[in-house]
């Protein structure tokens, strides 16, 4: 890659990172993983930089790397093996109802299909119009609304208390304060 051009990816990648790391955060659901499914879509963008002139948005399509590689990682039995020794998360204050409303949320978003799950982050999260959800699902526009339609009616259900036992659980523990 000639000089310009690996000014113009590196510049091009530093202002994009964090809403790429974002997405494939909410995806995965894990931040290793989430660093590595971008670290993949971008090494394959780097190898593709010059060719990507005729690309209509770099930015959708860059976003639809993201997401397939995050569902890939997803796939992969290896990646659901955690070599830590205490969990991830510190413990924050209590009464800290935003961190608590984050994870409690996160949790919701976990008991959904992939499929669904995927449509409600790239849709509200990322605020992508529904073409564009369309376009980096490779389903019809549709498709994507009726997926957000059931995502969404799930969701309310977890957070209303209708939900399966273990989110309620989950939820209640963390409103008490404990980890």
């Amino acid at each position: 890659m000639r000089t310009e051009q690996e000014r113009e990816y590196v510049e091009y990648v530093q202002s994009r990172l964090p809403s790429l790391r974002r997405t494939a955060y909410l995806v995965l659901g894990d931040g290793d993983r989430a660093d590595d499914a971008v670290q993949d879509a971008l090494t394959v963008l780097y190898r593709r930089w010059g060719r990507l002139t005729e690309v209509a948005s770099l930015d959708a399509y860059v976003h639809t790397m993201v997401v397939r590689a995050s569902l890939t990682y997803r796939r992969r039995n290896w990646s659901r093996v955690l070599l830590r020794g205490e969990p991830p998360d510190s413990a924050v204050e209590c009464g800290s109802s935003r961190v608590d409303d984050r994870v409690v949320v996160r949790e919701a978003l976990s008991q959904l299909p992939v499929r669904q799950r995927t449509a409600v982050i790239l849709r509200y999260l990322c605020d992508l119009p529904v073409a564009d959800v369309a376009q980096v699902l490779g389903c019809s526009e549709g498709t994507v609304k009726s997926r957000t339609h059931h995502g969404l009616r799930a969701l309310r259900a977890v957070l209303d208390g209708r939900a399966p036992a273990s989110v309620a659980a989950t939820a209640a523990a963390h409103r008490g304060g404990q980890e």
